[in-house]
Parts: C-alpha cells; sequence; structure tokens
C-alpha cells in the first residue's frame, strides 16, 4: 500500500454502520497458498484442455481455488490452492469490476447520512454534461423507479453494463480506487464505464445523483465531480494487433488505460463478502446485514425466477451467467446448487468468480479463473475462442473441483442453511422454483 497516500472521507462515518458478522471469528489462512495441489489435479483430469494446462502462460490461464472445512460451530477454516498465479500476468477484467463497485455502492449509500437510507430508495441520476444522459425512471422495476437494489440485480442477473455504470457515477472514481486502495488492494483500477467510447478525461466526472422518498422529495443528493485520482503507471500492451475504426492496426494493443483487477483481489472480495470475517477487518466491505443479503439473493438468483425485471428465457438463459460450473451450456442448472459469482467477457478474456454450494450434498468451495482466448492475437476483431476453448474449460474446472469436493472427506459437515433465499420478487404472488 505503499502508493496509497490519500485520505479518505467516507470512512470517518463508518461508525455509523453495522458491520455484519455472521463468520465472526473465522480467521483467513496463514500459510503460503499452495501450488502444487492444483497441478496435480489438472494433470490427473486433464480433459480436453492438456496443452492449456502444461503451457498456462501461453493462455494467460489462471486458477486460485479455496478449499473450506468447518469447525464444530460451523466456524470456516480456508485453505487456499493457486494455479499459475501472477500479479504480473494482466488480464482485462470486464464486467468483474462491477463486483466491487456494487459492494462500493451500497458502503457509499451507508455513508451519507446518519439514519441509513435502504437500497431500495429511488435514485434520481442527472446529466450536468453533453455526454452525460439521465435515468428518472426504469420500466423493469416493480415500482418503475430507478434504486441502487434494482441496479445490482441486473448486474448479478445479467451483468448489466448501464447499471454497472450508473453505480460507477454514483460512486466516482476517486470514492472507488481510493476505497479499494485503503483496503489493500492497490494494484486495482477501476476508470472507466462500460460499452460507452468516452475519453479517459470524461471517465472522471461522475453525476449528480438525488435520493428521493416516496413522496417524492429530495433527501441526500451527491453533487457530480471531475475525479484528481492519479493513474498508476502501468506498461501493459498485448497482442499483435487490432481493428480501430474498422482498419487493422498493426503492433500490440495498449491496456494500460483500462481496467485492472488482480484474480487474487477478486477472490479475495468475494470471500470477504460470503464470509466477512475471513479478510482482515480493513478489507471488509462496510455493509449492513440487510445489504449482503440482498447482494447474495441477487448472485445466485437465476434470470427465470426474476419477474422484474423480467428476461425472456430464449435469449437469457439460467445459466447465462455461470461460467465455472456450466461453460455455454443451455441446460437448466442442477436442482440444489447455488452459485454465488461475477463474470467478465471481453477482449478474448473470460474471468469468473465463484462460491459454489450443494445445498443437498453439503458441498462448498470458493474457485476464481480467468483465460484469454484469442489464439489470432487481433484485439476487436470479435473473432475470440470463448465458444470453441473458454466456457467448455472454465466448466471442465468447476466440474473436476466440484467432483473432488463431493468424494473429499471432512470432518465435519457444514450447516448451509444461510445460503438458502426465498428468491420471491416483492411485488411477485409466485415464487421462483
Amino acid at each position: 500500500m505503499a502508493r496509497f497516500t490519500r485520505f479518505l472521507p467516507g470512512f470517518c462515518m463508518l461508525a455509523i454502520i453495522v458491520l455484519l458478522s455472521g463468520c465472526a471469528g473465522s480467521k483467513p489462512s496463514s500459510k503460503v497458498p499452495d501450488t502444487a495441489f492444483l497441478n496435480e489435479l489438472f494433470t490427473r483430469y486433464p480433459g480436453n484442455y492438456g496443452e492449456v494446462f502444461q503451457s498456462p502462460d501461453k493462455f494467460r490461464l489462471q486458477v486460485v481455488y479455496t478449499r473450506i472445512d468447518r469447525r464444530r460451530n460451523n466456524q470456516p477454516i480456508f485453505t487456499d490452492y493457486h494455479f499459475n498465479v501472477s500479479p504480473r500476468q494482466y488480464f482485462y477484467p470486464a464486467s468483474t469490476v462491477k463486483l466491487p463497485v456494487a459492494l462500493l455502492a451500497l458502503q457509499k449509500l451507508n455513508e451519507l447520512t446518519v439514519g441509513t437510507l435502504p437500497a431500495e430508495t429511488p435514485m434520481i441520476t442527472e446529466a450536468n454534461r453533453p455526454w452525460e444522459s439521465p435515468v428518472y425512471n426504469d420500466p423493469l422495476d416493480h415500482r418503475g423507479i430507478p434504486s441502487i437494489a434494482n441496479y445490482i440485480k441486473k448486474i448479478f442477473l445479467v451483468s448489466d453494463n448501464d447499471a454497472f455504470n450508473r453505480l460507477y457515477e454514483f460512486c466516482g472514481q476517486d470514492y472507488i480506487n481510493t476505497a479499494l486502495a485503503y483496503m489493500g488492494y492497490d494494484s486495482s483500477e477501476i476508470i472507466h464505464r462500460l460499452s460507452i467510447p468516452l475519453t479517459a478525461e470524461q471517465n472522471r466526472y461522475s453525476n449528480t445523483v438525488r435520493f428521493m422518498n416516496d413522496s417524492g422529495r429530495v433527501v441526500r443528493s451527491v453533487d457530480g465531480e471531475r475525479s484528481n485520482w492519479v493513474r498508476y503507471n502501468r506498461d501493459e500492451s498485448l497482442g499483435s494487433g487490432y481493428l480501430s475504426n474498422g482498419k487493422h492496426i498493426q503492433g500490440p494493443f495498449d491496456f494500460s488505460s483500462k481496467n485492472r483487477l488482480l484474480l487474487t483481489d477478486l477472490h479475495s472480495m468475494l470471500k470477504s463478502l460470503v464470509f466477512p470475517g475471513a479478510v482482515a477487518e480493513q478489507q471488509q466491505f462496510r455493509l449492513r446485514p440487510a445489504d449482503r443479503q440482498l447482494v447474495l439473493k441477487y448472485m445466485s438468483e437465476y434470470p427465470s425466477e426474476s419477474r422484474f425485471p423480467f428476461y425472456d428465457p430464449s435469449e437469457i438463459w439460467d445459466t447465462y451467467c455461470k461460467f465455472l460450473f456450466y461453460g455455454s451450456e443451455k441446460q437448466p442448472p442442477r436442482k440444489n446448487i447455488r452459485i454465488f459469482n461475477k463474470v467478465g467477457d471481453a477482449y478474448g478474456f473470460l474471468t469468473d468468480v465463484a462460491y459454489i454450494v450443494d445445498l443437498a450434498k453439503n458441498v462448498e468451495f470458493m474457485v476464481s479463473a480467468t483465460v484469454y482466448c484469442n489464439s489470432d492475437g487481433v484485439f476487436n476483431d470479435d473473432k475470440y475462442d470463448y465458444d470453441s476453448l473458454g466456457l467448455p474449460l472454465l466448466k471442465h474446472i468447476g466440474e473436476v473441483l466440484y467432483n473432488y469436493e463431493v468424494s473429499r472427506p471432512r470432518k465435519r459437515s457444514p450447516d448451509l442453511e444461510a445460503f438458502r433465499f426465498n428468491y420471491q420478487d416483492p411485488a411477485d404472488g409466485q415464487a421462483g422454483h
């Protein structure tokens, strides 16, 4: 954290925030992560991916796996295993940046007032500059009103980019990156919106956001501002060429102005959400119990279980965002298995960060993986190997670890009742399947 020198004003209000401690007392493992176990496991069960496991650098494959055992009081014990993990091996995080930003949006909302504002509080986004766009209603919400809660739901059910952009605009670039650096994630940079062609300077600006009560009165405003975040000096260029305005440019594509997250940091962020006591207190997102429950519910919900928003199953299938267990398959999800995760895919990089539970067999584990699916080395040509390599590979990794978990002996079976959710929508008269 040597580069972190900024003072974070919002954190002085943390005394008003309730820290969830459902796993209080659980401690992070003090052991150096094991690198041999996954090497041996993938050698034993290579599937169709022997070349990938034998030459992981070529495919920029990284895997983090956490085995979870339980004490008598159900307190978790973590053992981490790594495969080809390196902080120097850049991957474009794509939509996985939505995980920390969703959590930071809830954290910032809690810091706004002495009396907490629920995540369902109506949220209006104003446009202050020509490149910005306002939001006054949300037809996909059962009330027709935008809110942080519904943006988070759309982020985790279908990885909605606009929902992420609205939370990015609410948090602001300074808050996001200063908070992550304070928490120890000082290699991270989240510095741009998604799917909107804006300049680096335009992405420095955040929108004005207003929170309203049920009568339409403004109860809290957050003015838009320009970020003063000092960019890290990064040299991250990849590939042999790229397309720009329909023209093929020879030479590597520069990712140094793109978002950046380490796989180990993403894994830790998810672990801190699922098991708040699994990381040091400074690395815990400051969430109310209701916030944490909201995120976990939407992370594990299937699109068909949502009425608001409604998703056409012919276009958005239930396993749409569950790469590490289902790959690209459109089959119905397995009963009793729930996956709390966030995926990302762009520029040929495919990533998934997941906590997987089988509520019938009492199996649980965490796995995060990223792989590079761009065999021709050209970016922006839409010729990526997602279907032929990336998605089936991530499915294979998830299956290998799941089968290992089902077969391995445990001293104690975990109590996973905390991860059973009622997926019924607030305005829905029928529960999801």
